[in-house]
């Protein structure tokens, strides 16, 4: 939309025309400041659903109530809890039901996936990453490197953005993946840059690591419930993900696996067991000899975290309603009345200082983040926002992270950012 006015008369007209305007009544906007806040890091902790608390509220009662009995007297009985989960989720990644389950945190997940898929052998024992990928990828694949005894500087890849460029082109991905050829095991990249916001091409990704007979797995903690995901349509082989940022299911939440429906019926595949991905039918026969669940669900190891699961649950049902096809339509709109709204401020105040944003324009390439270098002003800016109730993300040395989450940001609150902005200038 080139049309764009920075005016709050726009702002509230965008607003009364947005299809999702009544989900913003959904979840509980901070009101712990002196000034309204305008909240702009569901990109770290996604805000809570106000039926978030009834949600919860069920299962303390089941609780209260069976003990140990909720597990198949509870409304939801706990035993198969996380199946009500499983169908909404799969809508949100572009996935089969068979393929997705939730279980576990995050990097537990990864640790899991790449005790499968993760298999240096002989000379196939390379492993690709992005530079400056999330600090517990990075801490996860260096253990991953160390445990197998392989060599960081020799069987670790990254790759980094060309000098004096802030993005990793992605052609550079694609040809180091062809150079490193019958040498590589696997790819693991997070899906959308946490620092830059850059999303990748996770279908070229996937058939250049095939091609050379590689695994392809992906990080998917700042795009799942932000970008249009599809997952099994892209030939992804697995792929982890947390529920707290833009999933809005409670901090440090419950986290999303996906397995490609290829290696559902796999148990040859090595992995860690644990009673949960057992096969459910026979699970309370504890007998010897692990037998895993068809698809994802054999990846669980442990009794599931229900409360955890109630509160992703109070979130999945409000983007069942919304559904990604409409919020990635206004994530786009509205990431781009921010992009604007900078620029314009940057062009008019450039004699004092100047901000370059160092996400893709393309948005295609991005989701509801923009990642703002800031040039002419250190870290007092960001501060300055912060005590006019702007609440956003800073990253050293000079970087402004700007998250608006299309369930509960509007317009209007992309307007006083920039009026807040301009002020702190």
């Amino acid at each position: 939309m080139s049309n764009f006015e920075n005016t709050l008369s726009f702002a509230q007209q965008m607003d009364e025309k947005d299809p999702l305007k009544s989900f913003r009544a959904c979840f509980h906007i901070p009101n712990f400041h002196n000034k309204t806040i305008r909240y702009f890091t569901g990109n770290s902790l996604g805000l809570q659903p106000k039926s978030t608390k009834d949600y919860i509220a069920e299962e303390l009662e089941a609780w209260a109530t069976y003990g140990v009995e909720a597990h198949f007297l509870a409304k939801k009985p706990w035993f198969s809890y996380h199946e009500n989960l499983t169908n909404k989720i799969a809508k949100v990644v572009g996935a089969k039901p068979i393929e997705v389950v939730v279980t576990h945190s995050l990097t537990t997940n990864l640790h899991l996936l790449m005790v499968s898929f993760f298999r240096p052998e002989g000379k196939r024992r390379k492993l690709i990453c992005e530079a400056k990928a999330f600090p517990s990828d990075q801490y996860a694949l260096e253990s991953q490197i160390k445990f197998h005894g392989l060599s960081m500087e020799k069987d670790l890849i990254e790759i980094e953005p060309r000098p004096g460029e802030h993005l990793i082109r992605e052609e550079d991905i694609l040809s180091k993946i062809a150079e490193v050829g019958d040498e590589l095991a696997l790819v693991m990249i997070g899906g959308v840059n946490y620092y830059t916001g850059q999303l990748f091409d996770m279908k070229s990704i996937t058939e250049a690591a095939h091609k050379v007979g590689a695994i392809a797995g992906f990080d998917l903690a700042h795009a799942a419930g932000n970008v249009n995901l599809k997952l099994n349509e892209w030939g992804i082989d697995f792929a982890a993900w947390c529920s707290y940022k833009y999933l809005n299911s409670s901090p440090g939440g419950v986290s999303g696996m996906y397995i490609n429906e290829r290696h559902a019926n796999s148990p040859q595949l090595p992995r860690f067991a644990g009673w949960w991905g057992h096969d459910k039918e026979v699970r309370f026969m504890m007998e010897p000899g692990f037998q895993p669940m068809e698809g994802a669900e054999g990846w669980q190891l442990s009794n599931a975290p229900i409360l955890g699961m109630a509160a992703h649950n109070a979130s999945l049902d409000i983007f069942e309603e919304a559904g990604m096809e409409r919020i990635g339509e206004k994530r786009d709109l509205l990431t781009g009345y921010l992009e604007f709204i900078i620029e314009e401020i940057s062009e008019r105040n450039k004699a004092k200082c100047s901000f370059e944003i160092i996400t893709p324009k393309d948005k295609t390439k991005r989701g509801a983040q923009l990642s703002i270098l800031v040039h002419g002003a250190a870290k007092d800016l960001f501060d300055a926002l912060t005590n006019q109730g702007v609440i956003s993300d800073w990253r050293e040395p000079n970087v402004i992270r700007v998250g608006p989450a299309p369930l509960y940001n509007s317009f209007e609150d992309v307007f006083y950012f920039g009026q807040i902005l301009e002020k702190a200038i």
